[in-house]
């Protein structure tokens, strides 16, 4: 080989960045907590800036935690029913909140938690008086009075509710994944609960997740995930992540 000759240094192998399908824009919305004002408004961005993309197929997913705290869950849970965006498909996961509602609509042993964090709001706009914790039989009745005020299409929503959804380079959750453990073997109570281990982790997930959950001043963008639950139902500021391609931007109330 001549002396002149040398070697190129093998290149290094260029990462890409998280994507989606590019023929999608989709739309994932954080924990709206009884806030239809600010629900429909958002839908209204939403609707706005799709129009800037008129042949690609539209979705949005909703990270969960529609009812408690805010003032009206029902009004919400209204919306999703019978005002769904026009030409898009939807994806509703099922929030910690959803989910301790469905366990007290079977067993009251499910009261203390879901009362204690903001189950009495979703119950005051079902008009449902809110019940003493600790009288089993004012329990028992208030599940009662909550089953026969709850519409059939409302019951059916709720029952309906996924887990998780992926697209692309992205899984959208409600709370967060479990470090270290594939994201098709995740368990349930971490899809729905889990803060510190996946919020502090470093951890490559397989994929950026996508979640709410965790209540953050601004949305927050890391390497491994993004949070979008800006407090919506105090602080007014209802968060949507937008995703085309590789490209994120934000829409927000």
């Amino acid at each position: 080989m001549p002396s002149w000759f040398r070697q190129s240094a093998r290149p290094e192998a260029v990462i890409a960045p998280p994507a989606v399908a590019p023929d999608l824009r989709l739309y994932a919305i954080g924990d709206v907590h009884g806030r239809p004002d600010l629900l429909r408004r958002l839908h209204g961005m939403i609707a706005d800036d799709a129009r800037g993309a008129p042949q690609s197929r539209k979705r949005v997913v909703y990270l969960g935690d529609y009812i408690d705290r805010g003032p009206d869950s029902k009004g919400v849970i209204d919306i999703l029913v019978a005002e769904p965006l026009e030409g898009f498909e939807a994806i509703h996961l099922e929030g910690n909140h959803e989910h301790a509602l469905l366990g007290f609509l079977v067993d009251i042993r499910f009261a203390p938690m879901w009362l204690g964090n903001g189950g009495a709001a979703t119950l005051a706009s079902y008009g449902v008086p809110v019940p003493d914790p600790g009288r089993p039989a004012e329990l028992l009745e208030t599940q009662e009075r909550l089953l026969a005020a709850l519409p059939q299409a409302h019951r059916a929503f709720l029952r309906s509710l996924e887990l998780s959804h992926s697209a692309g380079d992205y899984f959208f959750v409600h709370a967060g994944v479990r470090p270290g453990r594939p994201l098709d073997r995740q368990d349930s109570e971490d899809l729905l609960w889990i803060r510190d281990p996946f919020l502090g982790s470093q951890a490559d997930f397989g994929k950026v997740v996508v979640h709410g959950h965790t209540i953050s001043r601004a949305p927050e963008i890391c390497d491994n995930r993004i949070g979008i639950d800006t407090g919506a139902f105090a602080s007014g500021h209802l968060t949507c992540l937008v995703l085309e391609g590789d490209s994120r931007t934000l829409l927000q109330t």
